[in-house]
Parts: structure tokens; sequence; C-alpha cells
């Protein structure tokens, strides 16, 4: 899950990377999801992706660390 912010209420919600269809710039940065809905925010799509990066590594990491400790 990644942290976003919308644009006019400047709310800060929770989206899963996973569910992104893909990512508009009109020229607000508009995040379309699987099923249809969206949501404009204030982070823009390079933002977006560094967040979904780092998301990612700290998974892998977390993964990592798990497999390592349960080898017996």
């Amino acid at each position: 899950m990644i942290k976003l912010t919308k644009i006019k209420s400047r709310e800060r919600i929770l989206v899963n990377h996973n569910q992104i269809q893909h990512i508009e710039f009109i020229p607000e940065t508009k995040v379309v999801m699987m099923n249809r809905d969206y949501y404009l925010v204030e982070e823009t799509g390079e933002q977006i992706i560094e967040l979904i990066a780092e998301y990612t590594a700290k998974v892998v990491d977390i993964h990592r660390e798990i497999t390592l400790v349960d080898k017996r």
C-alpha cells in the first residue's frame, strides 16, 4: 500500500498499488484503479513510481529476512 494525498480535501489515503490500472497527467495526476474508480492526487507520476519502488523493496527485504531466519 502506498500513501497518496487527494488534491481537494488534502485527505491522506492508502492505495493498493497492485490495483492501479494507469496514471494520467491532465495536468493533475489522476490515478485510475482496476475497478475504474480514480483519485486526483497531489503526488506526481514520478513520485508515485518512487513510492511503489520503495514499498516493493521493503516487501522483498522482509521476505528475504524471513526466509533467512526460517532456514533450518
